[in-house]
This record gives C-alpha cells, structure tokens and sequence, in this order.
C-alpha cells in the first residue's frame, strides 16, 4: 500500500489506534477493527478476564477488569482507562490491550496487544506518591514559552513501584519496558493524568548487569562513583512522568501532537520525556523534594543510560530518541570524550545547558504541530556515528549483554 492510496482511502476510523487496513476481492482498500479481526482471541481474553474480576478482592480493580473486558470487545478503551486511572488500593495490576504504537512504522497510527502482570511493591510506592502532586507546578517551571505549557496535567496522576511477575505481547517481543506510562489517551490525561508504574525488579538486574558493567567500560573513572541504582530509579522514573508534562494538543489548530506530526511522533515524545525527566529531577532538587541530592549521580548515571540504551539501535523510536539525545549532547559540549581511554566526562554546567535548549526545542515543535522540524530534528539527528559505533563495538566485544529475558510462569510463581 502506498501512502497516497492511504491518503484516499475514505473512512472515518482509517487512523485509529484499533483498526486494521485491508484490501478486498477488487483490491480496494477497507478497514476492520480490532475486535473483529481478532475475534477468536479477543473472546478468550475477554473469558478469562470476567473470570478475574469474579475473584477480585479489590473494588476498583474489580471495576477496571469488568470494563476492561468490555473495551476489548468493543475497541473503545475510554471508560476502563478512567477506572483503571482511579484504582488507589490494588496491590495486583493487569495492564492489558493494544497500546503502544511503536511497531507501526508507516505512520505510527495502530497500536500492538500487549500485557503485564504486576505486584505492587508499597513501601517503594509510597515513596512515590507525593511527586504526582508536583506536576501542575512542575509543568509551568518547563524552559519553554507559556503558549506551549498551557495546559494543565490532570492531577489524578499515581506513581508506583512494582515488581513484573508476566510480559506478554509486544512488551515481550523485544527490548523489556522497564517502566510504563500510561493511558496514552490525550482526553484521559487532560482529565485524569496518567499513572507511572516503574517496574522495579527489571529495573535493578538491568542495572546489576548491564548498566554498571558499561559505566566501568566508558565513563570516566573519577566519574564512575555516581552511576547509582537510585539515580537510574529517578531518571527512568521521571521520564515516564515528563510523558504528562507539555502539551497533548498543538497551539495552531493542527490537531493533537500525535495526528500533526505523524511517524515522527513516538521519537519526539520518548526524546521529549527523556529529556524533561532529568529536567524534573533538577527541578524537584531545588525544590528540595529530593532530600540531600548530588545531582551529578543523576548526570553520569544518565549518561551511562545512554549507551546501555543506544545498543537496541536507532530504527526504534526511542533509539533515535537516544541518538537525537546523544549528537545534541555532543554538539553542545555535554560530554567530552578522552582519545586515550576512550572514556566519557560529564561536563554539569554544559549538560545542564543542552538539557533546557533541546527540551525547550521539542516542545515547539510538538506544539506548533510541526512535522517537517521533527522530520529534520530526527532525520538529522537520530544515527549513530562512527566514533560511537566504535565504542559499541567495544561494549559488545565486551561480552555485556544487550538485555534481559525472563523465566516466567506459574512454575516460576510457584502457583502449580
């Protein structure tokens, strides 16, 4: 299918999120929902999700999976996500439908099923619920023009700590999400927020086993003391809330961010959350919401990220929201690179800088619904060079591993 016959294809829910494109017997091109493509499947989730809430304790999440279940035979997810928005008790979590859009490439339009299984962890959890509070305040600090920060995140948002029991889906299909923010919904932000579950035992083997070991390969050794477990806790913790900050619709009448600006919307956002959650953990830092914070553990530990995050590679949206990220850094003196080593130094004052001017960049181009500057922002951006292929050439030869895979089950849960 070209993209002009997409362009003429007349159909009201050709850019849903739930709807595939086909061609009949003549060739012509039609769309059929999700519901329906996947009848067989759909009606199995949908069996053993009523089955679920039957025996759920829990009146919220009773509530959620009740309509959950609903929304999957209907393709219309809004009522559920508000439920599930407005669970505050549960200490299981279902997360469970076609949700994120990073596999289509055409356009970034369909979404992809996915679920996990999560055990709340409450005593990391509690930690966290005083930061969701902050966000009002915290969107109007943005280093970016009033017009581009008017609206105002939803307060019901929740963050949490969870340890994940089951991947399913896309979510198992290639790099393992180590934190998720979700609705995507823009309606279900403006009026709920979202919620921030950060998925606490993936995070801590990735960096046991992946993260420290690259650290002692590419940063600096009089650096390396503030690669810490908390700081990548915080980093990926707040990407996940910048995800609420900004603007869900563009200021010119162009639509939402995500119709305006097309396949480039997925890189932009995950570079935009990237890039605004090391700016929250500055700002909440000055704030003093943070407690006694050297923020150059925040700093070098972002760093390091980066490269752990670089190997998945650039095709991926949020590989080339790494590499926009890391080129710009380089650009803008973030970082310097030692020839003799071959290790990075963080530079405070520099990355500090580069933090504001390319947070302050994506959101004018989502904004102003601007396809063409992200087109440029990504196209120009978005690749690995030959100095830093050389380094994950290093990394790799190292024996490091890319990646986590799980031993998961009800053998693995002991529930046999």
């Amino acid at each position: 299918m070209t993209k002009e016959e997409f362009e003429a294809l007349e159909s009201t829910d050709k850019t849903s999120l739930y709807t595939i494109v086909r061609r009949n017997e003549n060739g012509d091109l039609y769309t059929i929902p999700y519901h329906t493509a996947f009848e067989n499947e759909t009606n199995q989730a949908i069996e053993l999700i009523q089955k679920a809430a039957a025996l759920a304790e829990d009146e919220g999440f009773k509530e959620y999976l009740e309509l959950r279940a609903e929304a999957l035979a209907t393709d219309d997810y809004f009522k559920s996500d508000l439920a599930w928005m407005s669970m505050k008790s549960n200490k299981i979590d279902f997360v469970v439908g076609p949700i994120e859009n990073y596999e289509d490439a055409l356009y970034g339009y369909k979404a992809a099923h996915e679920s996990f299984i999560l055990i709340k962890d409450l005593e990391w959890s509690e930690k966290l619920t005083k930061f969701a509070a902050l966000l009002p305040e915290l969107q109007k600090s943005l280093p970016v023009a009033d017009e581009y920060k008017a609206e105002v995140p939803g307060s019901d948002s929740d963050l949490g700590a969870y340890d994940a029991v089951y991947y399913a889906g896309d979510c198992n299909a290639g790099s393992k999400t180590i934190a998720i923010n979700l609705p995507n919904d823009e309606r279900v932000h403006i009026e709920k927020g979202s919620r921030k579950l950060q998925l606490k035992n993936s995070m801590k083997y990735k960096f046991d086993k992946i993260l420290l070991p690259i650290s002692n390969l590419v940063i600096c050794e009089e650096q390396r003391q503030y690669v810490k477990f908390d700081a990548f806790f915080e980093n990926t913790m707040f990407h996940e809330v910048a995800h609420g900050l900004g603007i869900k619709n563009t200021i010119n009448d162009k639509g939402t961010v995500r119709e305006a600006i097309k396949e480039q919307y997925s890189a932009l956002e995950e570079g935009k959350a990237d890039i605004l959650g090391l700016f929250m953990v500055v700002k909440l830092a000055e704030m003093g919401e943070l407690g006694e914070k050297d923020l150059m553990d925040n700093y070098v530990t972002f760093m390091a990220g980066l490269f752990r995050s670089i190997r998945f590679g650039a095709a991926s949206s949020h590989g080339k929201a790494n590499m926009v990220r890391f080129n710009y850094f380089a650009e803008n003196g973030a970082f310097t690179r030692d020839e003799t080593t071959g290790t990075y130094k963080v530079d405070f004052d520099k990355m500090t800088e580069a933090m504001n001017s390319l947070g302050e960049k994506i959101l004018i181009i989502q904004g102003n619904g601007d396809y063409e500057g992200a087109k440029a922002m990504v196209t120009e951006l978005g690749l690995i060079k030959e100095q830093l292929q050389f380094d994950l050439d290093r990394i790799n030869d190292s024996g490091i591993p890319r990646d986590i895979r799980f031993k998961q089950g009800k053998e693995v849960l002991g529930l046999n």
